[in-house]
């Protein structure tokens, strides 16, 4: 959940907290438009962008991200590190003073109630995967200790996501999501009104006290719309004053950065976009051979030119190009279509012709639904391959591939922290995020051997063999890398700061000019 970023630097900022220039223009709320949805205002129950974008603003983690910053800063700790050298025990020091909208003092056992609540849940569509190589957490006072299973360097990273939202412990159930449309975090913003699939208004915080200096000084109202033609719909109509994630293809490929009346931001980035495939035995896509076909039928090139109009670039590889430990995998076993290969691989397999399965995708997200129908049409030109495909809507589609009720799903995925570990364990490890099933005892290793690592660096070679292996048993197919794009009027400033890759959505750098 997730842009990363060796991206385009934007701003260079201090440890700890940063400032952003204050509006000196007061007015009505800024509005700003995006197509991701808010699967659950509960920490425990969601982990999709649209929810931490969200949750980013009304909540607190331990620890955050800086614009442009690729290691986490404090915000509702004073401080945080890791006690000894083997990276299994970390303790963190919470700032004093931080109050929920109750008025109640924030504790440390607010902190562990917080997490604690995320394993015991274990919502299907929650973030406790994100969790697993936490063993327990204690608190005293002010004071909290994570006890880790196995040596974990991106553990921070991890308390600096969404994941990381500490909730009031007398306003959330130990058991169960919270029901509703009530926030209590400690965010810079408070939720002062919210309609699902439709808006949430967000209001300065005063109590509010971390990394971000001075606050937030907008009261920002966030819409959400159904599909990227009708967020552009609103931009054209001047309902939004800014837009992002996602305006159409087509309208991304025609913007204009000298366009006096709009302002247009377009950075490198790393969302990435994966074919997943349920390896469950019984699944027609159970047999690495007929994954393999696949493999050997999808073009990226096509795809990326036609149904994204060259916004995105074909992307070869688990983790996306531009960062530690990037391979072109798939690219080297997989060069270009081949039909032929293809079908000497399902002729080895022995499964009959065509091979049939469904193809989910959700509706209204991006322009999922037109490059379900290339890929369709792709493999089924080929004779080898038969496609239902089958959309739904957001929610409900989480809720399928979680169940492991589809054959192959495409998901959009953005980086829940800037380290590639985020694009290997959520993904491919042992229960992950995307429940394809999967389970390599090679790649669980290398990736536990790569959180090894203080020095990220010093990952490269596990990451490296995380790529080639899962391109050998190809349980999730790469589609394409996308790039960043935030539109703005010419009387909004900021827009540059809003996302840059780190998993944190800054409503509070927008400013009216």
């Amino acid at each position: 959940m997730r842009i990363l970023a060796g991206l385009l630097v934007l701003a260079a900022v201090g440890v700890g907290a940063w400032q952003l220039v204050p509006s000196k223009k007061h007015g009505t709320a800024i509005t700003v438009g995006t197509t991701d949805a808010v699967t659950s205002l509960d920490p425990a129950g969601a982990y999709d962008a649209g929810s931490w974008a969200l949750f980013s603003n009304v909540f607190q983690s331990l620890l955050t991200f800086a614009p442009g910053g690729t290691a986490p800063v404090p915000d509702a700790a004073r401080s945080c590190a890791f006690a000894g050298g083997d990276l299994t025990t970390y303790r963190c020091r919470l700032r004093s003073g931080l109050s929920f909208p109750s008025g109640r003092t924030m504790t440390g056992a607010d902190v562990q109630y917080s997490f604690d609540r995320i394993m015991r849940i274990k919502s299907a569509v929650g973030p406790a995967s994100l969790l697993d190589t936490l063993r327990s957490v204690d608190a005293h006072g002010l004071t909290v200790t994570f006890h880790l299973s196995s040596p974990d360097a991106t553990f921070p990273f991890k308390v600096a996501t969404g994941a990381g939202s500490i909730v009031d412990h007398t306003a959330y159930p130990a058991d169960k999501l919270r029901t509703g449309s009530g926030v209590d975090g400690t965010g810079p913003y408070t939720l002062t009104s919210y309609t699902k699939d439709a808006k949430a208004v967000l209001a300065p915080n005063s109590r509010y006290q971390g990394a971000v200096k001075g606050g937030a000084n907008r009261t920002v109202e966030l819409r959400y719309y159904a599909t990227p033609g009708a967020l552009d719909t609103a931009w054209k109509a001047k309902r939004v004053e800014v837009a992002t994630r996602q305006l159409p293809p087509d309208v991304l490929a025609g913007l204009n950065p000298s366009d006096p009346a709009q302002r247009v931001f377009e950075a490198d980035g790393s969302e990435t976009r994966n074919l997943y495939f349920n390896t469950r035995a019984g699944k027609p896509l159970h047999d690495p051979k007929v994954r393999r076909a696949m493999a050997w039928l999808i073009d990226r090139e096509r795809l990326a030119a036609t149904v994204y109009d060259g916004t995105v670039d074909p992307l070869y590889s688990l983790i996306p190009a531009g960062l530690t430990g990037h391979t072109a995998s798939f690219f080297d076993d997989y060069p270009q279509p081949d039909p032929k290969k293809a079908r000497k691989l399902l002729t080895q397999a022995g499964v009959t012709l065509p091979v049939r399965f469904t193809y989910g995708y959700a509706k209204g997200r991006g322009a999922g639904a037109q490059e379900a129908a290339e890929i369709k049409r792709e493999l089924e030109a080929s004779g080898l391959f038969e496609v239902t495909l089958k959309g739904y809507e957001w929610t409900d589609f989480q809720k399928r591939w979680s169940s492991g009720e589809l054959d192959a799903y495409a998901v959009g995925w953005v980086a829940d922290f800037p380290d590639p570990d985020t694009f290997q364990a959520a993904l491919v490890g042992t229960g992950s995020a995307m429940n394809t099933g999967y389970s390599s005892k090679t790649v669980d290793r290398l990736i536990k051997d790569s959180q090894r690592y203080a020095d990220r660096g010093e990952a490269d070679r596990d990451f490296q063999s995380v790529q080639q292996t899962v391109a050998e048993d190809v349980p999730v197919l790469p589609l394409w890398q996308g790039k960043e794009y935030v539109v703005t009027t010419e009387d909004i400033g900021g827009g540059q700061y809003l996302s840059d890759g780190t998993g944190v959505f800054r409503l509070w750098s927008l400013t009216q000019l």
